[in-house]
C-alpha cells in the first residue's frame, strides 16, 4: 500500500500542467510516484489535460492504476498553462503544492532543496536556473539561445515589477497550500504569464519567496517559443500591473481552502 492510499489528507499535492504530452509524461509520472512512494509521503498527483489532442488522458489514466495517488483531471477546450495549473491548485488537498512541468525537465528530488527552504520560513520555494548556472554543484543543460533571451527576459521582468527574482519561468515551484489557494484564487492570466502574474502579486501580497538553485535539462520536444512567448508574457504582466492597479487582486481566499 502506498501513502497516497491511507486515506490521510495529502502532505504534498503535485500539480502537473499537460498538453499534448502523451509522449513525455508517462515515465515522469512513474518517477514521481516511486520516488513519493520511498518517501512514505502521503502525496496526490493531479495531471490537468488541457484539452489534449492526443493520448495525453489514457497515458495518465494508466498510470492512475498503477500508482493510485496520480488523478486525470481533464479540461474539455484548451485554456492554457495557467488555465489549467489553475484548476489543479483549486482541487488540491495538499499542505504544500509543488507545480512541475510534465517534461520532466527537473528531476523530481529537487523536491527537496524547495522543501528545505519551505521549513526555513519561505512561504514560495521556486526553483532557479540562473542561480544554478553560477554554481558548480549543480547541473543545467539549455541551449544557448534560450540562456541568452531568458537573462534578457528576467532582466526586463525586474524592471517592470518583479524584483530580486532570478527566474521567473521555472517550472517547478512549491507553495504552501493557503497561499497558493489565496494567489489562484484571483488569478486570472491562461497563459505562460500565470507565472509572473503569481509572483507579482505573491510579493504585493508580502509573502516569503525564496529561489532555490536546481539541476535541470531541456527536454525536446518543447512547446514554448521563446522569443514569441517572451513577448507575449511581458504584455501579460503589464496587463497584471494594470489590474493591481485597479483592485482586480484585492480580494482573499478567507478561508483558505481547496475546493471540494
Amino acid at each position: 500500500m502506498t501513502m497516497s492510499q491511507t486515506g490521510d489528507a495529502p502532505r504534498l499535492s503535485v500539480i502537473i500542467p499537460a498538453y499534448n504530452e502523451a509522449d513525455r509524461i508517462g515515465p515522469y509520472l512513474a518517477t514521481i510516484a516511486k520516488y513519493l512512494d520511498q518517501r512514505r509521503i502521503p502525496y496526490e498527483v493531479l495531471v490537468v489535460d488541457d484539452g489534449s489532442q492526443d493520448r495525453t488522458g489514457n497515458v495518465v489514466a494508466q498510470a492512475g492504476a498503477d500508482a493510485a495517488g496520480i488523478r486525470l483531471l481533464r479540461l474539455e477546450r484548451n485554456l492554457g498553462k495557467g488555465g489549467a495549473v489553475r484548476t489543479g491548485v483549486r482541487k488540491a488537498r495538499g499542505e504544500c503544492l509543488l507545480v512541475a512541468d510534465a517534461d520532466g525537465a527537473t528531476p523530481i528530488p529537487e523536491l527537496e532543496r524547495l522543501e528545505a527552504a519551505i521549513e526555513k520560513g519561505a512561504d514560495i520555494a521556486i526553483g532557479s536556473r540562473f542561480l544554478a548556472s553560477r554554481d558548480h554543484q549543480y547541473t543545467v543543460r539549455a541551449r544557448w539561445h534560450r540562456s541568452v533571451l531568458g537573462n534578457l527576459f528576467n532582466w526586463i521582468v525586474q524592471h517592470l515589477g518583479i524584483s530580486g527574482i532570478t527566474d521567473t519561468q521555472c517550472g517547478f515551484k512549491l507553495f504552501r497550500g493557503p497561499v497558493a489557494q489565496d494567489l489562484f484564487l484571483v488569478s486570472r492570466i491562461n497563459g505562460y504569464g500565470f507565472d509572473l502574474e503569481t509572483l507579482y502579486v505573491a510579493q504585493r501580497r508580502g509573502y516569503r519567496i525564496t529561489e532555490v538553485p536546481i539541476n535541470w535539462a531541456d527536454q525536446p520536444g518543447t512547446k514554448v517559443r521563446v522569443f514569441q512567448d517572451g513577448l507575449c508574457m511581458l504584455g501579460e504582466l503589464l496587463s497584471v500591473r494594470r489590474h493591481y492597479r485597479h483592485g482586480a487582486y484585492a480580494s482573499r481566499a478567507q478561508p483558505l481552502t481547496p475546493a471540494p
